[in-house]
């Protein structure tokens, strides 16, 4: 089933177009955005190759939804809800551009992927895997009621948390 579009009271959730690039790319690679992602921030060719991998394998074979999140028309941000056997389950991923922080786009932007995670995937369970310093992310998923699981020891050395909501928490 392609990735739907979703819309919550500020933001627009749609699947990515090939006119984003340049907003994605800029997203992923900006050092203070991507320092709580994955392995850090992505060089911009990193991003770029990533963009493309959207379009040829996740919405060409269907794998998990991506969405552009965009708020007054303007691209804002990134989410993605997937399976991971890192958790056992599905994982929510979100990044807001900098000037998006603050205002309470995150809150919507998650409480939005955790709607659709129990209400059209029909999931017992939702996870979000954040880096221990990421305080801000860490205080958002603690008020939408998301549990501390356990913490990884990366590689580097640092912790990420593992959360969890269940559904009829």
């Amino acid at each position: 089933m392609p990735t739907p579009t979703l819309h919550t009271d500020l933001l627009l959730l749609e699947p990515y177009q090939p006119a984003d690039a340049d907003d994605f790319v800029a997203l992923l690679a900006d050092p203070e955005v991507g320092r709580f992602m994955g392995d850090g921030p992505m060089t911009v060719s990193d991003a770029a190759d990533l963009f493309g991998r959207v379009f040829s394998r996740v919405y060409a074979d269907d794998l998990f939804d991506v969405w552009a999140v965009r708020r007054d028309g303007r691209y804002v941000g990134h989410a993605e809800i997937k399976r991971t056997d890192d958790v056992e389950g599905h994982e929510l991923v979100y990044a807001l551009a900098q000037p998006a922080w603050g205002g309470g786009l995150g809150t919507e932007l998650a409480t939005a992927l955790v709607r659709y995670g129990f209400d059209r995937l029909d999931l017992p369970r939702v996870y979000a895997t954040v880096a221990d310093a990421n305080h801000a992310s860490l205080g958002l998923l603690a008020k939408l009621g998301f549990v501390h699981q356990q913490d990884v020891t990366e590689e580097d050395g640092t912790v990420t948390r593992v959360l969890a909501l269940d559904r009829d928490a």
